[in-house]
């Protein structure tokens, strides 16, 4: 087995599923083990191999199912879910035979799969006070944990190279888990009560491109990215974590089948330095992703990146990320962004403070998709920052309006002005603006060196510190008024 952290790169594609489970002559993939969960509500597809035309009767919360393996020995059904609850077993049998699979404390609930880059990878044990974290996670015993051991393969897989099985969390399983994974699912636990959660830790330690999560077909289908596709077949590097479509094969193609209820997201680091194809590469990627589990608009929440100084770009690259991160959430559907800026500084690549951004991207999913299932006292929050929606302008004064506000817009500390605004007339050049709070829920913004000022930006530098918050104290995300060109139009790759 591969250790945690270790990126193996497989070549060939063949099923072969090894768990203490399993008898020579069925065998299942690795997502089904003993303390999983299964997606609520939902005819989950349970398959494997057996012997050729084997006959096999599948059983389920009091329900069985006879099913006959093909030629190949291949065999796929279904079981229906309902409500929350368990523990069930899920028995795979051989009519005639005494072979059979038993998967035990099998619950029913919510899953979500965690996937990203480094900072969805990065511990529980190494995020903010790690000792008391992974000490209450013996409180949760309803979140089940699973995670996927890095690889890429420049073939499709049918089953995941290697995995951390399904377990209860516990303080000893949870401390190697992703931080931000787990906050997300725990507020989900707090706030759902007796509804188990499954978390699919689906992350790797590398930085690598959105590109590589994406599937071959769907970077095939879109024409802006053929220069980026020739660029990785003129490299002749077919192996390389960064390949795109690589870790697609490997770490989300084996597991479209299981049904989800959605997916949280935080990756982009990788990609600063190409924010215009990024307003691509991620829209295609949701749809992609959508459309291979099957859910056409199935819940997809993304962490907006935090301040970060990447000394080998231009101060302007990481917010043309941010920017492309606001085009997706402002143009596909059923998407939440958690915005970060207010979290680490510019020297973490890897902030510590995973908890806020879980708990951020659990308020999202709590929003769109549990709302019902809240005690009422509970229902009215603030589940995003501001974000920008119009501008007016007025003599030599810009106003800014915004959604989900609340009844006041304010300064982080209430004695501070408004940081990181700029504004520019038209020349197109910005100058440092001054900012402040009018009819509670609007900003307005003038700067001395504008007379007629035509466009404003909001945290437009990568190592910026903005404060700008709603009543609920969360931070107003960045952006720009502004379709100016940016440096990274026309950028295909990285290097």
């Amino acid at each position: 087995m591969l250790a945690r952290g270790t990126l193996s790169l497989i070549i060939v594609t063949t099923f072969c599923i090894v768990t203490s489970h399993l008898q020579a002559d069925i065998s299942l993939p690795k997502i089904f083990s003993d303390h999983m969960v299964l997606q609520r509500d939902s005819n989950v597809s349970v398959w494997g191999t057996a012997e050729p035309q084997q006959k096999l009767v599948i059983g389920f919360d009091g329900k069985e199912t006879n099913i006959q393996a093909g030629p190949d020995g291949r065999w796929v059904t279904s079981v229906k879910t309902g409500g929350p609850g368990g523990p069930f077993e899920l028995s795979i049998a051989a009519i005639d035979s005494e072979t059979k699979v038993v998967f035990s404390n099998v619950m029913v609930g919510e899953v979500w799969i965690c996937a990203g880059g480094f900072n969805m990878e990065f511990p529980v044990s190494k995020a903010l006070n790690p000792e008391t974290e992974i000490e209450q996670a013996k409180n949760f015993p309803n979140i089940r944990l699973f995670s996927v051991k890095q690889s890429a393969s420049p073939k499709l897989l049918r089953d995941f190279v290697g995995v951390n099985p399904w377990t209860v969390c516990t303080p000893e399983t949870v401390k190697d888990f992703s931080a931000v994974g787990y906050f997300f699912g725990r507020e989900l636990s707090r706030k759902l009560g007796d509804v188990p959660i499954g978390l699919m830790d689906i992350s790797t330690i590398d930085a690598t491109p959105c590109e590589a999560w994406m599937s071959m077909e769907a970077l095939e289908s879109e024409a802006e990215f053929a220069p980026l596709l020739k660029h990785w077949l003129e490299k002749e590097d077919p192996t390389s974590e960064s390949h795109p479509a690589n870790l697609y094969h490997s770490m989300i193609a084996p597991v479209t089948r299981f049904p989800i209820r959605g997916t949280i997201w935080y990756q982009g680091e990788a990609n600063v330095g190409r924010g215009s194809q990024y307003a691509r590469l991620l829209p295609v990627l949701i749809k992609d992703w959508r459309e291979k589990f099957g859910g056409k608009e199935a819940p997809f929440y993304f962490v907006q990146l935090a301040p970060h100084r990447y000394v080998d770009q231009a101060t302007e690259a990481l917010p043309e990320v941010w920017d492309a991160q606001m085009q997706t959430f402002k143009t596909v559907n059923n998407v939440g962004m958690a915005v970060a800026v207010d979290v680490g500084n510019a020297k973490e690549l890897r902030p510590k403070n995973k908890q806020v951004i879980g708990q951020r991207l659990a308020l999202w999913a709590l929003a769109d998709n549990y709302l019902a299932e809240i005690p009422a006292e509970e229902k009215d929050f603030l589940f995003s920052g501001p974000i920008y929606e119009s501008m007016a302008t007025i003599d030599d004064k810009i106003r800014l309006t915004f959604s989900h506000t609340g009844d006041k817009l304010s300064a982080s500390q209430s004695d501070e002005p408004l940081y990181n605004f700029e504004v520019c007339g038209e020349d197109k050049k910005f100058y440092p603006a001054l900012a402040k709070v009018v009819d509670d829920v609007v900003v307005e913004v003038t700067s001395p060196d504008v007379e007629n000022p035509i466009a404003v930006r909001f945290a437009w530098k990568d190592d910026c510190k903005p404060n700008l918050v709603n009543q609920g104290g969360l931070p107003a995300a960045p952006f720009r008024t502004d379709e100016f060109p940016l440096s990274s139009d026309g950028k295909h790759f990285a290097f």
